[in-house]
């Protein structure tokens, strides 16, 4: 399915024109003009070279379109024009920016971690050969596993938030967690991924046994991620989530490049009775392997190009094996 909404851009009149009621008080003039600068509609920004995230998105709310396409406007009396511009600015809203706002009033950065890790969770079931699993909400008939320990808190969070944006306009889970994921990313400082909505939720579990497991070695990892269509570099760069949470990986509420820094510091090797509080098994297993050292040292020297692919590897995690709204 196509993700551009709209294919050129939507070019609004530069007046409106406001006709005020005949007993209106306003007797020096019956009309009001309202200037409106041409508004655009753009889809929501899926290509690398787009890293602002925040400056283009779809305008998915009807009732802006319904606005801006009607000329006239009688405003009730007790409501002055600056209230009337703020509301009709309110309008201007697309459910992308209802997502993420109403995620930030519910998800502090001691949260983040969990959040960010329920949307790997969910995301990480799918595989090519099967074109099954992936980013679907089936996570929530799933919380009862061994492997989403823990996870019970993050979607309560999220319930909280998911609620809020529903009483405007319907959202799937699969959805909320994509974005949620990416805002757990970006609040902690790390990149602004880009998430683009219409998935659909299923409702059931998928197939046990399809996350990565911790216990893998580099070799094991990269065979896991190959079958779900991810390259070494892209496993490499995905790994740098556990740069957030209490993994022993630098400040556990900042997303930066430490993750990599400390895995080639081995600091498990000359920590006395504290290796198993530095990393998973599978962790320190990448550094061991040739082909994921050289990218562990290219993002511990350059975290620009960790957050670019980061941020790359996120989008193509939460949009592998999702069913889509069609238009």
């Amino acid at each position: 399915m196509s993700s551009t909404v709209f294919h050129s851009h939507l070019l609004v009149s530069h007046i409106l024109s406001f006709k005020f009621p005949a007993n209106s008080q306003l007797s020096s003039a019956s009309t009001v003009k309202l200037g409106v600068k041409p508004i655009k509609a753009y889809s929501l920004p899926t290509t690398t070279n787009d890293v602002s995230g925040q400056n283009h998105f779809c305008v998915l709310n009807r009732r802006i379109l319904v606005l801006l396409s009607t000329s006239q406007f009688v405003l009730p009396l007790n409501e002055s024009m600056d209230s009337f511009c703020v509301k009709a600015a309110e309008l201007d809203i697309s459910e992308y920016v209802l997502i993420k706002e109403a995620v930030r009033k519910v998800m502090s950065k001691g949260k983040a971690a969990g959040v960010l890790r329920l949307a790997f969770h969910d995301a990480g079931t799918f595989e090519v050969s099967e074109d099954s699993g992936g980013m679907n909400g089936s996570v929530l008939y799933e919380l009862d596993r061994p492997e989403n320990a823990g996870l019970k808190k993050s979607v309560k969070i999220l319930e909280k938030a998911k609620s809020q944006v529903d009483a405007l306009k319907p959202v799937s889970w699969a959805d909320m967690i994509a974005v949620a994921g990416a805002e757990a990313v970006s609040v902690c400082g790390g990149p602004l991924i880009p998430v683009r909505l219409g998935r659909l939720d299923l409702m059931e579990p998928d197939a046990e046994g399809k996350l990565p497991q911790e216990s893998l070695d580099a070799s094991g990892l990269k065979q896991c991620f190959q079958k779900k269509g991810f390259s070494t570099q892209q496993l490499v760069a995905l790994s740098g989530a556990h740069t957030l949470g209490s993994k022993g990986f630098g400040n556990p509420t900042v997303f930066d490049n430490s993750y990599y820094k400390i895995l080639l510091e081995k600091s498990w090797l000359s920590s006395a009775g504290m290796s198993s509080m530095i990393g998973l098994p599978s962790d320190r297993a990448l550094v061991e392997d040739n082909e994921c050292l050289r990218w562990i040292k290219t993002y511990a020297e350059n975290q620009n190009m960790f957050f670019e692919d980061f941020k790359n590897a996120y989008i193509k995690l939460v949009d592998s094996g999702a069913r889509w709204k069609s238009l």
